[in-house]
C-alpha cells in the first residue's frame, strides 16, 4: 500500500535539507530521499561557509561549535608569488568539518518530523492525479529537486539544466600546518585555475587545499599534486599525509530556466542558484531552500487539487553574470601579478570576498 506525503525532496543537500525543514515546521508531511547511505559521504563542497549564511544555518538550530573553524582574513596570492592581505573589522568565514556537517543538518531535518529515507534514490516518477508516484511506490503532492548540478529530477521533469560549470578539486591533508592558520589563502594563476583560482586554507582537524577550473570539452582536469607542490614553499605547507581527495561541478551559469513546473520545483545547485563569480553556493542554497519550503507548505494547504507551480523569487546574479564575463576575458598570470600591486585592486578584491556593498 502506497503512502502519501505533500513533499518528497531528492537531495539531502544543504537546500534540500532547509526546504525540508521549513515545510515540515509549516505543517507538511515531508519525505527527504538521498542516494547514499551516509549524508556525508562523498561530498562535493569545500564547506566554506560565509558570515551571512549562519543565520540560515541558525534558522534551523544552532550549529555545534565544535564542526566549525574560524577564519578571520584572506590573503590572495598572484602568481609570480606577491600577495596581499585583505581584512574586514567584523567579518570572517567558518571552515566546517562538511561531513559532519551535513550528518548534523540530516538529523536536524528528522528533528523537524521529516522521514529521511537514505540509501533510496530517486529514479523518477510518473504523473498521477494530483501529484506523483515513484517506482518505489512513494506517493506526493509535490516534488523538490535537491540533488546537485546534473540534476535527474530537472531531466525527468523536463525543466531546465545547468550548462556552464567550474571543475574542482581538492585533497584533505591531516596533520599539516600553515605559516597563517588564520587566513584562507586564494591563488590567481591563470594556468592552472583557469576561470577561477585555487585556495588553502586550515580546516577542522586538516588543511584543505583544492583548485577549480572551467570545464571545457575533452579539457583535463586540474593538476591538483601540481598545484599542492607549487603553494606549499609559499604558504609554509608542511607536513601531514592527504587523507582523501575529492572533485566535481560547480554551476556558473546562473538560474535554470525553466526552475519551477505543475508540482516540482529545482532549489540550490540543481536550479543553477551559485554565485558566477565567486562560485559561493552554500548560503543561496540554505536560503533558496527555506523559501521554497515555505511557500510549497502554504500552496498545499490550500492545495484545489489541480495544476499548482510554486516559484519563489531567486536571485538572478546579473552583475556577478557580467563580472564573470569580463573575469573570463581578462583572466593573465601578467596582468594578475601588476594588478595585485594596486590598492584599487585591493579594495575590489575586499568587496569580492567580503560580500561589501557600495
Amino acid at each position: 500500500m502506497s503512502t502519501r506525503d505533500d513533499l518528497l525532496i531528492a537531495g539531502a543537500s544543504f537546500a534540500g535539507v532547509a526546504c525540508a525543514v521549513a515545510a515540515a515546521r509549516a505543517g507538511a508531511r515531508v519525505l527527504l530521499v538521498e542516494r547514499k547511505r551516509d549524508p556525508g559521504e562523498r561530498l562535493h563542497t569545500t564547506g566554506i561557509v560565509v558570515k551571512e549564511a549562519l543565520a540560515s544555518i541558525d534558522a534551523i538550530a544552532p550549529m555545534p561549535a565544535s564542526i566549525v573553524r574560524p577564519i578571520a582574513g584572506v590573503r590572495l596570492h598572484a602568481p609570480g608569488g606577491r600577495s596581499v592581505a585583505l581584512d574586514s573589522p567584523g567579518y570572517f568565514f567558518l571552515a566546517t568539518d562538511t561531513p559532519a556537517l551535513m550528518r548534523w543538518l540530516v538529523g536536524c531535518a528528522r528533528d523537524a518530523g521529516v522521514q529521511v529515507a537514505l540509501g533510496e534514490a530517486w529514479n523518477g516518477a510518473e504523473r498521477i492525479g494530483g501529484g506523483w508516484r515513484t517506482p518505489a511506490g512513494r506517493v506526493a503532492a509535490f516534488v523538490v529537486g535537491a540533488d546537485g548540478p546534473s540534476s535527474r529530477v530537472a531531466r525527468d521533469c523536463a525543466l531546465g539544466a545547468n550548462a556552464r560549470f567550474l571543475f574542482g578539486a581538492e585533497a584533505e591533508i591531516r596533520g599539516a600546518t600553515l605559516d597563517e592558520p588564520g587566513r584562507l589563502h586564494c591563488f590567481l594563476d591563470a594556468k592552472r585555475a583557469r576561470g577561477y583560482l585555487g585556495w588553502a586554507f586550515a580546516g577542522v582537524d586538516m588543511v584543505q587545499v583544492g583548485l577549480a577550473s572551467s570545464r571545457a570539452a575533452h579539457a583535463p582536469p586540474p593538476d591538483l599534486d601540481d598545484f599542492l607542490r607549487t603553494i606549499a614553499p609559499r604558504i609554509g605547507l608542511a607536513g601531514g599525509d592527504v587523507v582523501a581527495k575529492r572533485a566535481g561541478l560547480i554551476p556558473i551559469g546562473g538560474p535554470v530556466h525553466p526552475r519551477a513546473g505543475d508540482r516540482v520545483l529545482l532549489v540550490g545547485d540543481a536550479a543553477g542558484l551559485v554565485s558566477p563569480l565567486t562560485a559561493g553556493g552554500i548560503h543561496t542554497a540554505l536560503d533558496s531552500g527555506r523559501r521554497a519550503g515555505d511557500a510549497i507548505a502554504a500552496a498545499l494547504a490550500r492545495d484545489p487539487g489541480g495544476r499548482l507551480v510554486v516559484d519563489p523569487p531567486v536571485p538572478q546574479f546579473t552583475l556577478k553574470r557580467w563580472m564573470r564575463r569580463a573575469y573570463d576575458l581578462v583572466q593573465d598570470d601578467r596582468l594578475f601579478d601588476l594588478a595585485v600591486r594596486s590598492a584599487s585592486f585591493a579594495a575590489l578584491a575586499r568587496r569580492v570576498f567580503f560580500h561589501a556593498r557600495s
